[in-house]
């Protein structure tokens, strides 16, 4: 593969098509792997030849699940902050709260870090 392999230049450039004989089952199984990948057939079917990393698309509709989640335990700490100020006292321990909030902090550091897994393994 040239320096130039894999360049915008080059992609409008293939002009060349192959043809190789699947069964139906394998036929459905390309067609949802690549429905999974967010790719076209070609797109997969070329990165799989070419030892080129293929990741779902799955994996960021998972991370920005993870991040509405993660907005999700910020807003109910900052209500737990605002009852904290209002009703000082009341209704639990300063011991109590002060777990839950450490328990709300470790979460959102769990994330953000299975966030960043996912999003840094893609890049790679």
């Amino acid at each position: 593969m040239s320096k130039q392999s894999g360049t915008k230049k080059e992609a409008l450039n293939r002009d060349r098509t192959l043809r190789f004989r699947v069964t139906a089952v394998e036929e459905a199984e390309i067609e949802s792997r690549a429905r999974n990948a967010g790719l076209s057939l070609s797109a997969l079917l070329r990165a799989g030849a070419l030892h080129h990393p293929i990741r779902s698309v799955v994996d960021l509709k998972a991370v920005a699940d993870l991040g509405k989640i993660n907005g999700d335990l910020g807003r109910v700490a900052g209500l737990l902050k605002l009852w904290l100020a209002e009703k000082n006292g009341q209704g639990a321990s300063a011991v109590e709260v002060e777990r839950m909030m450490i328990e709300f902090r470790e979460l959102q550091a769990g994330i953000r870090e299975k966030m960043s897994a996912v999003v840094f393994a893609r890049k790679r």
